[in-house]
């Protein structure tokens, strides 16, 4: 039996409202920031000049469970890398982590994009 890659609660648009390293004037710089996660395990997301493309799995190991990803993107049209994970808070949003190899990291809260 093939695992999940991600869980159907997590499966869509995300727009980021708060983010622990970067204010809202950056990460709202030239979109409204988001994480688009698809059932496949894979996804997109953009906060600032920051944008890239994220491949996962659901991490049954972590409580609650985790879905993790890897990503690669462009940081001011330089390529950059990292991972990072979300997980769904009982109020129906979202907490995750952002990483970049080598670099910052940041928490961060998203809400379901209507």
């Amino acid at each position: 039996m093939k695992k999940r890659a991600i869980s159907d609660e997590l499966i869509g648009l995300w727009h980021i409202y708060d983010m622990e390293t970067w204010d809202e004037d950056y990460f709202n710089m030239e979109v409204q920031a988001f994480i688009d996660l698809y059932p496949n395990g894979c996804g997109e997301f953009q906060f600032g000049l920051v944008s890239g493309d994220l491949n996962g799995y659901l991490d049954r190991d972590t409580k609650p469970t985790r879905f993790t990803f890897t990503w690669e993107g462009q940081d001011e049209m330089d390529e950059a890398s990292g991972n990072g994970w979300v997980k769904l808070r009982e109020d129906g949003e979202i907490e995750g982590l952002i990483r970049f190899h080598s670099g910052d990291d940041s928490h961060f809260n998203a809400r379901k994009a209507n």
